[in-house]
C-alpha cells in the first residue's frame, strides 16, 4: 500500500523544474563539445594553415586575437614524477674545460646532476610540434613561387624566445630518432629540435677567436649532415655526437626558409628583367672562394652524352662566367672526343666509376652513383653540379651564395638533381659510400639516393631548372612553357631536357613527337632553342654531335611507327633536311 501511495503522488513543480535544468545543462555542454572541438582529421588537413611562416622569428599565428594552439604541444608541465635516465658522459667533456654555460635542448628525461661541475646548467624549453604536423607541410610538391596568387609561404616551427637568454658556451641536445621506422629522416620533430640547436648557436653562442662553437647532440641516429656538417664533427661515443660547428656557415643556413614552402632564392622582384639583389640574403663567400668554385659535369660509361656535355660547356661560357667548368669522365670516352670536350671549356678529370649495388648488371642506372665523386672535389669550397642534357641561358654564378643542398623542385617532397649547389667534403663522399647498401632510391638512381640523405633542401626558382616536359597536357600549359622556352632576352636559366635529347633528333623537330609515351617531353620551340646554341659552336665541335647509323634507324622506325598510329599532329609528315642524315 505504502509503495501504490508513493507512485500516485505527484511530484512538485520545483522538482520537475530542476530536473529539466540539469537535462538542459548536459546537452548544451555536450553540443558545445562536438560544436567547438574539430576532429583530429580537420586538424591535419588544415595544419599548415594555423602557423604563420618564419623560422629566425616564430610566433604562433593570431586569429581574432586568440592564439592558435592545435598544432602545438604545450611544454610538459605535469607534476607526475619520472625516472630520470642516467647515462655515462662521454670521456671527451673532460677536455672541453669547467666553468661554462651549457644551453640544454630536449634533456628533460636525462640525469643531468653530474653535468653541473662543468658549469651553469641552463634549460631551453620550447614549444613542441604535434605529431599532425606532417613533412609535407614545410615540402610541398608545388608553391606559387610566381606570386600569381598570394606568393608561397610556410608554416612555423616553433622556437624558443632566444633573447631571453645571455650567451652559452656549449649547447646539448637530445635528437629524437625513429629510425628503423619507415620515413623515420622525416620527422619534423627531429627537424625541429636540430633547427632549436642551430638557431641558438647561431643567436646565443659564444664562439671561439675561429668563430665555431661547440655543439653536442645525443642520438642513435647520425644528426642531419644537413645542418651539422661531418667536417665539423670532432668526437663520437657511443651516441654522443661532439661538433665545432662554423658559425658563418650555420648562420646562412638557419636563414633561410625552413622548408621548400619557399624559395631560398627569389630571383626577380616584380619582373623577371629585374636583377636579383645578392644582399637580400646571407652571404659568407669571399675573394678566396670564388677561386674555389667551379660548374661541374660527369660522362662515364658510354659517349652517348658527349655532344649534349660539349654543348652544355659552350652554353656556361656564353653567359660569361669565369668559374671553372670541370668535367669529370672515366675511360669509355675515346681520345678524339675528349680533346673535343677539352677544346668546349672542360678541364678533365678521370675517375673510377661507382656501381649502384642494388642495380641489375647492365642496367642504364647500373653506375649512377658515380655521381659521388663529386664530393671528393675538395680542391674546391663549393660547386654546382649541371647534367649535360641542360643548356644554360641566364648566368647561375649566383647560386654560388648559396648552401648545400640548393636545387628546384621535383615531385612530392623531393628536389631534381639537375642542377644541385653541392660542398665538396670527403667525409660527406664516405658517408655516401658507406649507406649504398642501406638507402633504397625511389627511381634506382643518383636522385632517390641523395633525396634519402638530404631531406632537408632549399628551393630554387623553377626557372633554374626548368624541365621540358607538359604532365597536364593543356592548351594552357603548352602555351605558357613554349613561351618561357622561346623568350628572347631568356626568362628561363636552363632547360633541362627530359625524354629523347636534341642532338639524338633529327634538328627539324622534336622527334619525342613520334613516341606515344614520350610525348609529354615534346616541345619543337624547346627543341629549336637547343639548335641555337648548337649554332653557336665551332664547326669541329659540331662534328662530335652526328648520328650515327643505329641512331638514324630508330628515327626512321619512330616516323613510320607514328604514321601508322595516326598520330594527328603529324609531325612524321615533317620533310626532314638535317643534313646529318646524309651523312
Amino acid at each position: 500500500m505504502v509503495f501504490r501511495k508513493m507512485i500516485k503522488t505527484t511530484p512538485s513543480k520545483a522538482l520537475v523544474i530542476r530536473i529539466n535544468l540539469i537535462f538542459l545543462a548536459f546537452f548544451l555542454v555536450l553540443y558545445s563539445i562536438l560544436l567547438l572541438c574539430p576532429s583530429a582529421s580537420d586538424y591535419h588537413e588544415h595544419a599548415a594553415s594555423l602557423v604563420r611562416c618564419s623560422l629566425s622569428e616564430c610566433h604562433r599565428k593570431m586569429e581574432n586575437g586568440v592564439k592558435m594552439n592545435s598544432i602545438l604541444e604545450e611544454p610538459n608541465k605535469s607534476n607526475t614524477r619520472r625516472e630520470l635516465i642516467k647515462r655515462k658522459k662521454p670521456t671527451f667533456l673532460s677536455g672541453i674545460g669547467r666553468g661554462m654555460k651549457i644551453g640544454m635542448i630536449n634533456m628533460n628525461d636525462e640525469d643531468i646532476f653530474e653535468w653541473k661541475e662543468h658549469g651553469q646548467i641552463i634549460s631551453i624549453p620550447f614549444n613542441k610540434v604535434s605529431d599532425l604536423f606532417k613533412w609535407k607541410d614545410l615540402f610541398p610538391e608545388w608553391i606559387d613561387e610566381e606570386e600569381e596568387v598570394d606568393g608561397p609561404s610556410c608554416p612555423e616551427i616553433p622556437m624558443p624566445d632566444f633573447e631571453a637568454y645571455g650567451y652559452m658556451d656549449m649547447i646539448v641536445a637530445k635528437l629524437p630518432c625513429k629510425a628503423p621506422q619507415e620515413g623515420w629522416n622525416r620527422d619534423v620533430f627531429r627537424l625541429q629540435v636540430h633547427l632549436v640547436a642551430a638557431n641558438l648557436a647561431v643567436k646565443r653562442g659564444n664562439w671561439d677567436w675561429t668563430r665555431k662553437m661547440k655543439i653536442l647532440l645525443l642520438s642513435k641516429c647520425m644528426p642531419m649532415v644537413e645542418i651539422f656538417r661531418c667536417d665539423e664533427l670532432v668526437g663520437r661515443e657511443g651516441d654522443w655526437w661532439y661538433y665545432r660547428a662554423e658559425i658563418g656557415k650555420l648562420e646562412q643556413k638557419v636563414s633561410l626558409p625552413v622548408g621548400s614552402c619557399n624559395l631560398a632564392m627569389p630571383l626577380w622582384g616584380k619582373g623577371i628583367d629585374e636583377v636579383y639583389d645578392v644582399s637580400k640574403t646571407k652571404v659568407f663567400s669571399t675573394p678566396k672562394t670564388a677561386k674555389r668554385e667551379a660548374y661541374v659535369t660527369v660522362l662515364h660509361s658510354s659517349e652517348a652524352y658527349v655532344c649534349g656535355a660539349i654543348t652544355l660547356a659552350q652554353s656556361l661560357l656564353q653567359t660569361r662566367t669565369r668559374r671553372d667548368l670541370l668535367l669529370l669522365l672515366d675511360t669509355s670516352i675515346s681520345q678524339p672526343k675528349r680533346d673535343a670536350l677539352s677544346r668546349a671549356g672542360w678541364k678533365l678529370r678521370f675517375i673510377k666509376r661507382i656501381r649502384n649495388p642494388k642495380a641489375e648488371k647492365n642496367s642504364y642506372n647500373e653506375y649512377n652513383y658515380s655521381k659521388f665523386r663529386l664530393w671528393q672535389l675538395i680542391d674546391y669550397d663549393k660547386i654546382i653540379f649541371i647534367d649535360s642534357d641542360i643548356v644554360v641561358l641566364r648566368n647561375l654564378d649566383i647560386l654560388f651564395n648559396f648552401p648545400q643542398m640548393s636545387a628546384t623542385g621535383n615531385d612530392g617532397s623531393i628536389f631534381n638533381s639537375g642542377i644541385m649547389v653541392i660542398e665538396p667534403s670527403n667525409c660527406t663522399f664516405r658517408m655516401l659510400m658507406h649507406r649504398r647498401t642501406e638507402i633504397i632510391s625511389y627511381n634506382g638512381g643518383d636522385q632517390g639516393f641523395l633525396n634519402e640523405v638530404f631531406v632537408w633542401w632549399h628551393r630554387m626558382p623553377r626557372r633554374v631548372n626548368f624541365l621540358k616536359n607538359f604532365w597536364s597536357n593543356s592548351s594552357r600549359e603548352a602555351t605558357v612553357k613554349n613561351q618561357l622556352f622561346g623568350s628572347d632576352p631568356p626568362k628561363l636559366y636552363s632547360i633541362h631536357y627530359l625524354g629523347l635529347k636534341p642532338w639524338l633528333c633529327y634538328r627539324d623537330y622534336d622527334c619525342n613527337w613520334n613516341i606515344l609515351d614520350q610525348r609529354v617531353y615534346a616541345s619543337d620551340v624547346a627543341h629549336a632553342r637547343w639548335w641555337r646554341v648548337h649554332d653557336a659552336m665551332d664547326e669541329d665541335l659540331k662534328g662530335f654531335c652526328r648520328l650515327s647509323e643505329k641512331s638514324k634507324e630508330e628515327l626512321e622506325w619512330g616516323r613510320k611507327n607514328a604514321e601508322k598510329m595516326g598520330l594527328k599532329d603529324r609531325h612524321w609528315r615533317i620533310n626532314v633536311t638535317d643534313p646529318r642524315k646524309f651523312i
